[in-house]
């Protein structure tokens, strides 16, 4: 009979998979956000980027854990690339949009703020489909050692950095909004520093656009005032 011993430390818990749904949702926002930018700000008909949205989320759902992850993979980046393209897009005619006074202050007031909350939700997602291998991989092992970002986290000892259910920590996807949001306030991270030179590629991009949206918002409420 094997012996019981109080003290010792329990098994190891495996992998946790990690939940898809609070990008899903965050990235359907972002299609509604688009349905609520100005005709003349829109890539397109307004009704486009949340109906496209909302056909790739789906193909998402009926794909994951079907056995086929590549498939998979490959709609969940273009997803990402497709609401990447319609920002940039709405985000030209934007900055096009301010000398040729084509519409009000108030929209064009109204318009920087949903592009500035779009870049925070976009980059987020690139964040979380990239690190390690993106979420199908991190799920593969306990805890998260290696990345794209210096989570504080992954400096604490195993037995510091575990989740409530006893596994160790990994990132999810409010981890990556956090570092999003941050980047996009502070134009810089602020407790994760970036590791891989495609991460500050990206954090540099995002920090410019936030950047370029809060230079706009504050000119035109000086020029409103």
């Amino acid at each position: 009979m094997a012996e019981h011993h109080p003290h010792s430390t329990p098994p190891e818990a495996g992998p946790a998979p990690e939940a898809r749904w609070p990008a899903m949702i965050a990235l359907l926002a972002v299609g509604v956000l688009f349905w609520a930018l100005p005709e003349g700000l829109s890539a397109g008909p307004r009704w486009l980027a949340i109906v496209v949205v909302c056909v790739l989320v789906t193909l998402l759902l009926l794909t994951h854990g079907r056995g086929h992850p590549m498939i998979y993979l490959a709609l969940g980046h273009l997803l990402a690339g497709t609401v990447t393209v319609f920002m940039l897009w709405s985000l030209v005619l934007l900055v096009l949009a301010l000398p040729a006074h084509r519409e009000s202050p108030v929209d064009l007031l109204r318009s920087g703020a949903l592009l500035w909350i779009t870049n925070v939700v976009v980059f987020a997602s690139w964040y979380w489909r990239l690190d390690a291998g993106g979420p199908h991989q991190r799920e593969k092992q306990p805890g998260h050692t290696k990345g794209a970002f210096l989570f504080p986290q992954m400096t604490l000892h195993q037995d510091l950095a575990r989740e409530r259910d006893g596994r160790l920590w990994s990132p999810r996807f409010v981890d990556y909004l956090f570092l999003a949001f941050n980047t996009s306030t502070a134009l810089s991270p602020t407790d994760a520093p970036v590791l891989s030179r495609w991460a500050k590629v990206l954090v540099m991009i995002q920090a410019l656009i936030s950047l370029m949206v809060i230079v706009i918002l504050v000119g035109r409420a000086i020029n409103m005032m």
